[in-house]
This record gives structure tokens, sequence and C-alpha cells, in this order.
């Protein structure tokens, strides 16, 4: 692994997908808890304190962001699924990580990962073609579809799970 940063590459969004794809992408979404929870097991308060690189989150506030970023990411589908491409609230994920609430246990967030995840599929699976086509407005990336969201959050999940193996690796 030569750049910690980004352990499976950077987010790279296919011009043309496929069905195929997108059934994978969500059961990426599906699996993430599953995945999690056997990353974790067994971690030690100490290696909930290790970081995948100098600088870098620690185990616990990469647990918490993932909570963080995908219940924002469920409320953003929500969203461009009830209104015309709204503009979205981006949030700033480093001062969320300095809030106090990213001190709490991540067995706290692991729940509310699993809890969401499981939502969050119930909504996926029921999508048709056309609701995957609806899109969202992010004021600093521009239109996203739900779609490509769905591609960038199930990378996103794989992302964060290859930070907190490394951590935990070493």
């Amino acid at each position: 692994m030569t750049d910690l940063r980004y352990p499976i590459g950077q987010f790279r969004f296919p011009e043309v997908t496929t069905t195929q794809q997108v059934r994978g992408w969500m059961e990426d979404i599906r699996l993430l808890p599953r995945q999690l929870a056997e990353t974790l097991s067994g971690a030690s308060e100490q290696s909930l304190a290790k970081s995948y690189r100098d600088n870098g989150w620690t185990v616990s506030q990469l647990v918490h962001h993932i909570a963080d970023s995908h219940m924002n990411s469920y409320i953003r589908f929500k969203l461009a699924l009830t209104e015309d491409t709204p503009t979205i609230k981006p949030y700033n994920e480093e001062d969320w990580a300095q809030l106090p609430d990213s001190e709490m246990p991540v067995a706290t967030s692991y729940r509310m990962i699993e809890s969401l995840h499981e939502r969050w599929v119930y909504l996926l699976t029921s999508l048709t073609e056309v609701q995957l086509q609806r899109a969202f407005n992010h004021p600093d990336s521009g239109l996203m579809t739900l779609e490509k969201a769905l591609a960038l959050y199930a990378w996103h999940g794989k992302h964060h799970l290859a930070h907190i193996q490394h951590a935990l690796a070493n």
C-alpha cells in the first residue's frame, strides 16, 4: 500500500454503469456493518486509539465518521427522492470529528451504522432505474445522481474499512 490516504485507490465512477454494478454497490452498503464488526472484534481501547497513518484519524474517529457521513448520505438520498434536485447542506467532517460525541464508545456508532445500513439497503433495493437518476446538488461538487452517490458511498465504506484494518494490523 503506497498511499495510505487511499488504500483502495481514489473513487472513480464508470462512464457507463450496469445493473450488476448497481447491485454490487448495494451489496457493499449491506455488508459494511458485518465487515466492520468482524474487523473491530476483539479490538482493545488501545488499538481503537491507533491511526492508520501519521496525522490520520484514529480507528474510533473513523467509526464515528462513517456513522456521520453515511447518515448524511442517507438523508441526501431521501431529499433527492422527495424534492426536485435539492441543494444539500455540506458539513465539515473535520470539525464533526472533534465534537464531544466522537469520544463515545465506538459501539454506539457501530449500532447506528448497523441500523442505518439496514434501513438504507431497504430503501435502495426498492429504487427504480429512473429513481437512481434523480439527483441532488452539492454546493462544492455539483450535481450528483443517486446512482453515483451509491457508488461513492459503497467506495467510502470500503475506503475507511481499509484504513481501520491497516491501523489495527500495525
